[in-house]
């Protein structure tokens, strides 16, 4: 039985995987450079980015539960912050990196987004101003999006390194 859970812990780990970071890919490569060529509209982009976020979320809810079940039943976990080997610094700053891409995600969900609607909301009142606050916006969104995918990139290095060992 435990076999069949491990199994299907690495099937809905690795699908998570590629929907968080194909998401993300996406909005990076292919999403921003079309905002940035005028083929993809303001509010289009905005939009994108709310369908996304629950696919965003469930995904990483689900790589956190997946990699416990996985981590926890791997021969090379000897315990909670136990450092004594190649696989164990791979899986801390695996870790920290995770940390780190929820902190960003949350903050472009809970600061960034809202900023950005509050400003498409202004644009009819003060259509100045709202478009320069929404380039500042934008920039700063893609900054954090690139640092996320950087990080996405590290986690799977991570993974191959741990995987290796």
């Amino acid at each position: 039985m435990t076999f069949w859970i491990l199994a299907l812990s690495y099937w809905v780990h690795l699908l998570a995987t590629v929907v968080w970071l194909g998401g993300l890919a996406l909005f990076v490569l292919v999403a921003w450079p079309a905002l940035r060529q005028q083929t993809l509209a303001d509010n289009q982009w905005l939009a994108l980015q709310k369908r996304f976020l629950p696919w965003a979320n469930g995904s990483l809810v689900l790589l956190l539960l997946t990699g416990f079940v996985q981590m926890t039943n791997d021969v090379n976990y000897n315990g909670f912050l136990a450092l004594d080997s190649v696989w164990a610094g791979a899986m801390l700053v695996k870790h920290i990196a995770f940390v780190g891409m929820v902190l960003i995600g949350a903050y472009l969900q809970w600061s960034v987004h809202p900023a950005m609607d509050r400003v498409q909301l202004l644009a009819g009142k003060r259509p100045n101003l709202a478009a320069a606050e929404q380039a500042g916006l934008q920039q700063q969104e893609i900054r954090l999006l690139r640092l996320n995918l950087a990080g996405a990139v590290l986690v799977l290095l991570c993974t191959a390194v741990a995987t290796a060992v």
